[in-house]
């Protein structure tokens, strides 16, 4: 009997299920790696420590590349790379300027590393790419206002390397739904992405979700951008430093102190719970998403801090009906601490990077 010809879809369908994502998560003090599959599976993850200036992120970006293709072996299929940095990000281009804490003023991030590896390269902004990864986590990952994060195999199996997949088989990512999700970066500043049917909104220049800078507040502290009584001088981590200083953490000491009675912890806390339930309250009425994340250094609080919220969103509803219709504490949810979520909605992103490459070059080996 004569050999049979493989289907072309069967070629294909083969391709993707042997595909790597990589996302690349640059911060301000490491880069993080995670390699994932066709299928949403977390292969592998890797970090190293950040160095500032353009040839340093470069090099450090594209070794990073290299030491988790390095774990994926000879048989993968095509491959595609996302990379999450701070700044003001043309995704379409590839360009990055302003990221201050790096050291970079103005790089084209994206051809740069295309370049060098010969793979197609995405890249987002850092809230960005946090926000889609969070997307991406199902109802037993996020957690909840008044549940406990994770139960005792969750939480083991969530502390898991990703590079060590465990009896079971490697963890599989669900698909992300048709929702509209918020993610409130809560760290030295404030922002928020937003994931439209599993999509990064963009907006026209790149500002969407910058509601950080949005002057609301009655106190009318100073912002670092120019103006006074901006949302992120009381509801972020660099206004819990600046309201509570002294403290290594500090939002866990303040909850804590608010609750023995210390008065001026509480006149403290009063000001940064109204503010974080103010920028939610915000995103609620500006985008109507179905759930809002809070994510971010601050959210690493835990459920201390999702009581926090809601408490003063509860306040709001009490004396306005408008706004208990909204049932936004029922909206809440918490970013998982145990997962290196932005990394993961960088490799996500980056799979958009192929479409805009020739086929030959997809999936091209790495250059040593």
């Amino acid at each position: 009997m004569a050999a049979s010809t493989p289907h072309p879809k069967a070629d294909t369908d083969s391709a993707q299920d042997r595909s790597i994502s990589l996302g690349i998560d640059i911060g301000g003090t490491k880069i993080e790696g995670v390699a994932m599959d066709g299928g949403k599976h977390l292969l592998a993850c890797h970090r190293i420590p950040t160095r500032e200036g353009n040839q340093a992120v470069h090099d450090d970006t594209v070794t990073l590349i290299r030491h988790l293709l390095n774990q994926m072996g000879p048989n993968r299929g095509p491959v595609t790379v996302g990379l999450g940095i701070p700044g003001r990000v043309d995704a379409d281009r590839g360009i990055v300027d302003d990221a201050v804490n790096l050291g970079i003023r103005h790089m084209d991030l994206g051809p740069a590393v295309a370049k060098t590896t010969g793979l197609p390269v995405r890249v987002e902004n850092d809230v960005n790419i946090a926000a889609l990864g969070a997307a991406s986590q199902d109802g037993d990952t996020l957690v909840a206002p008044g549940t406990t994060p994770h139960s005792v195999a969750a939480r083991n199996q969530a502390r898991r390397p990703a590079s060590e997949p465990g009896r079971d088989g490697p963890r599989a990512l669900p698909d992300q739904d048709d929702h509209v999700v918020v993610f409130i970066n809560l760290g030295t500043g404030l922002a928020a992405g937003i994931i439209r049917g599993g999509r990064i909104e963009h907006g026209a220049s790149g500002a969407i979700g910058e509601i950080g800078h949005i002057p609301v507040d009655t106190h009318q502290f100073p912002c670092k951008c120019g103006q006074c009584g901006c949302l992120e001088t009381v509801a972020s981590g660099s206004a819990v430093e600046a309201l509570w200083p002294g403290i290594a953490h500090p939002l866990p000491d303040l909850i804590a102190q608010a609750s023995r009675g210390n008065q001026h912890a509480q006149e403290v806390q009063d000001i940064i719970g109204h503010g974080i339930a103010l920028a939610v309250q915000i995103v609620a009425l500006t985008i109507d998403p179905t759930v809002i994340i809070l994510g971010g250094g601050m959210s690493k609080t835990g459920q201390p801090l999702l009581d926090l919220v809601t408490e003063y969103l509860n306040r709001s509803a009490a004396c306005s009906h408008f706004i208990a219709s909204l049932s936004l504490p029922d909206r809440l949810r918490l970013a998982p601490a145990d997962l290196p979520i932005a990394a993961i909605g960088a490799a996500l992103a980056g799979r958009m990077a192929a479409d805009s490459r020739p086929s030959e070059l997809i999936g091209k080996e790495i250059a040593s």
